[in-house]
């Protein structure tokens, strides 16, 4: 099949699924996971919010003038959002520019004011006007405030406790695939620093072409809200013979892997990163996580908790059971889980289904003994 008649196939496929009633969430997320992605914006317009299980008939909250003289973020909003000419399609006219940067600051400080338990921090803005661009500011809104109290939620708290220990996962998936890269960076004590701006904007701050960062917001708002770290080891992986030509020291190493290629074969990191994701599913890396950094309450749920969700539909319940299950720590399965693409696909939808939802919180320490009682002091107090 050429490529015309698959992208044809697909947009077919998209518009079934949203036509469906109920609407088929999981066709999707499957067709936002899978190469190309949702194709264009105005697909993109009409499955985000269905990702984000977002009611796009409720009108989105009306954002108010003053919140800039009440905002204590407002400055440094305002400053960030001026920095931010290059998120903005080259040969834009000033003024539409200038008009979409007053939209990204009311934008961010509506979901603040009405989030008071957010924390604003730079880089946040590069999520947000990805969504402006592609959906415009109404509904950017909601998506953006949906997003923030479950992908983002860890990027948001007052302290960087939670978004270490996500970085804390990226030398585990790369010590299980390639131990010899892991132990040299390790030996060049580079640390995870150099993949923080690709986190916490979801690539935005760093990828230059809007086409690739647009393909891998399709691909993480379909997937765990782990995925990013995911795709983060990929790229390390990829770029395994230049790490390894690099000087073992810390700054040869960290100034090449923060100087992120423009030409990666983004199509097949994703599926790599899909793959390594149902190989290594954060419950099998939890340890490792945890042993570089004791950690705190995350917003990324383990991969039973994803599947025990999906048929539930419950976030609230599957924290629960988790809980009432704590002290039966599960054996960790060391054999390597090898799945056919078109099963990788359906499992990495499924998982991704709890998100539209609300991701369930998961405490992740060196044992289930030392955090269930502060884990069920936070959760439900």
């Amino acid at each position: 099949m050429d490529f015309n008649a698959k992208r044809k196939k697909k947009v077919a496929e998209i518009h079934q699924a949203l036509n469906s009633d109920p609407i088929d969430v999981a066709t999707l997320r499957r067709m936002a996971i899978s190469e190309g992605g949702l194709l264009t914006d105005e697909i993109r317009c009409q499955v985000w919010p269905k990702l984000l299980n977002v009611n796009t008939s409720d009108p989105p909250p009306v954002s108010r003038k003053d919140l800039r003289d009440m905002s204590k973020d407002y400055q440094q909003v305002l400053l960030d959002v001026r920095r931010s000419l290059r998120r903005f399609p080259p040969g834009m006219p000033d003024e539409q520019r200038e008009g979409l940067q007053e939209e990204l600051i009311d934008i961010i400080l509506l979901v603040l004011d009405r989030n008071p338990q957010l924390h604003y921090y730079q880089g946040y803005h590069d999520i947000v006007v990805t969504f402006l661009l592609v959906v415009g500011e109404r509904l950017a809104i909601s998506l953006v405030e949906k997003l923030s109290t479950h992908h983002l939620r860890d990027f948001m708290d007052p302290t960087m406790d939670n978004t270490k220990h996500i970085l804390n996962y990226l030398m585990p998936i790369i010590d299980q695939v390639n131990p010899e890269l892991h132990d040299f960076m390790q030996s060049a004590e580079v640390g995870t620093i150099f993949a923080l701006s690709w986190l916490i904007t979801w690539f935005g701050h760093v990828l230059l072409d809007f086409r690739h960062v647009v393909r891998l917001y399709d691909f993480f708002l379909a997937c765990h809200p782990l995925m990013p770290i995911y795709f983060a080891a990929v790229i390390v992986l990829y770029r395994e013979q230049e790490v390894l030509d690099c000087d073992c020291d810390m700054a040869s190493v960290h100034h090449l892997l923060s100087q992120i290629p423009q030409d990666l074969p983004y199509e097949m990191l994703i599926s790599r990163a899909g793959d390594l994701f149902v190989q290594f599913p954060p419950s099998e890396l939890a340890r490792e996580a945890a042993a570089q950094q004791e950690a705190e309450r995350t917003a990324a749920s383990t991969f039973k908790d994803f599947e025990l969700a999906s048929t539930q539909q419950r976030p609230d319940m599957v924290l629960r059971q988790r809980f009432r299950g704590l002290l039966r720590p599960e054996a960790r399965t060391k054999d390597v889980l090898t799945k056919p693409r078109t099963n990788r696909f359906v499992k990495l939808a499924v998982m991704g289904l709890t998100v539209a939802l609300g991701a369930a919180a998961l405490a992740v320490v060196k044992s289930a003994l030392e955090w269930a009682p502060k884990f069920q002091l936070q959760l439900f107090p």
